[in-house]
């Protein structure tokens, strides 16, 4: 089994490759080691290509990765090392990392996923949000050392303490689907995000993208929003929408930040489509654990 291993050594407080390297080679890989910025994964590409590439980072590394994996045509395997680890969350995947790292070397069972796509042809595997996520991942970023997963919550308060709603309008493959005030507009891959929050009815096997839109309204009810998203049910109240679609098309007030599978960044909503089986993930089988009690960090 030859593994590329491209690894973001700034994710989770900071990552050291060479531990994940040798627990692969110990399970009979040959692995390279590749970074996750947009030059090594040219040079992974332009390379013979291995047998799967495994990317060892947080939620927001693992896009361009699968798009570089499904490019090539090979699996993809995913070693979580973010703060949070939503898409490991979504799709049963092992947290702790001596197990991921045997998956990643030894797994067998893949599952074939979409991809969204921003405007500017970034991948994205769980959600492109506007409005309170991303002010709440902004509010979040100092304390994720401190708080872990629980800065997440922290930002969410702060921000729907302080922020106001944005008017947009929202079009999906040609027709306006809304326009007026949000507090949120969530478009779905996975459908995870914020530590915990789930768009309950996205599934990233059906090639359809999810678009819900929480309504302008009393910050009071902000709370029942709240925990629709930590329940998975926020499309159940009857204040949201939820509407479906293969392109999505979304203006928003100039400047406005976006949180895009956890990182903040500017604009991309503009146009946003999806491409259905884009990669093959590697998951567990054979009744492999996935939700270790204590996951473990790797010792070189």
């Amino acid at each position: 089994m030859r593994i590329a291993l491209t690894a973001n050594t700034a994710s989770g407080g900071g990552l050291d490759p060479e531990p994940l390297v040798e627990s692969m080679t110990r399970h009979g890989a040959e692995v390279e080691l590749f970074g996750c910025e947009p030059d090594e994964l040219e040079r992974l590409a332009a390379g013979p290509a291995p047998d799967r590439i495994a990317v060892a980072g947080g939620d927001g590394t693992i896009g361009a990765a699968a798009q570089t994996a499904g490019g090539l045509g090979v699996p993809l395997a995913v070693i979580p090392m973010g703060t949070a680890n939503d898409y490991a969350r979504s799709n049963d995947l092992p947290v702790d990392l001596v197990e991921a790292a045997e998956l990643a070397a030894t797994g067998v069972d893949t599952r074939p996923l979409e991809l969204g796509h921003l405007a500017d042809g970034r991948a994205f595997v769980n959600v492109a949000s506007a409005g309170l996520a991303a002010e709440a991942a902004r509010y979040a970023s100092p304390f994720k050392p401190l708080l872990g997963p629980l800065a997440y919550a922290a930002g969410a308060l702060r921000a729907a303490a302080t922020e106001t709603p944005l008017d947009c309008t929202i079009r999906i493959d040609g027709a306006t689907a809304f326009r007026g005030g949000t507090w949120q507009v969530i478009v779905s891959v996975s459908g995870a995000f914020g530590g915990g929050s789930d768009v309950g009815i996205a599934d990233p096997g059906d090639g359809v993208l999810e678009v819900t839109v929480i309504p302008a309204g009393s910050r009071i009810a902000l709370a029942r929003r709240a925990w629709g998203l930590r329940r998975g049910t926020i499309t159940e109240q009857s204040a949201v929408e939820s509407h479906r679609g293969c392109v999505v098309e979304i203006t928003l007030p100039p400047r406005t930040e976006l949180n895009v599978d956890g990182e903040i960044r500017d604009g991309g909503l503009e146009r946003v489509s999806v491409k259905s089986a884009a990669y093959e993930l590697v998951v567990p089988g054979g009744g492999a654990s996935s939700t270790p009690s204590r996951p473990r960090r790797l010792t070189s």
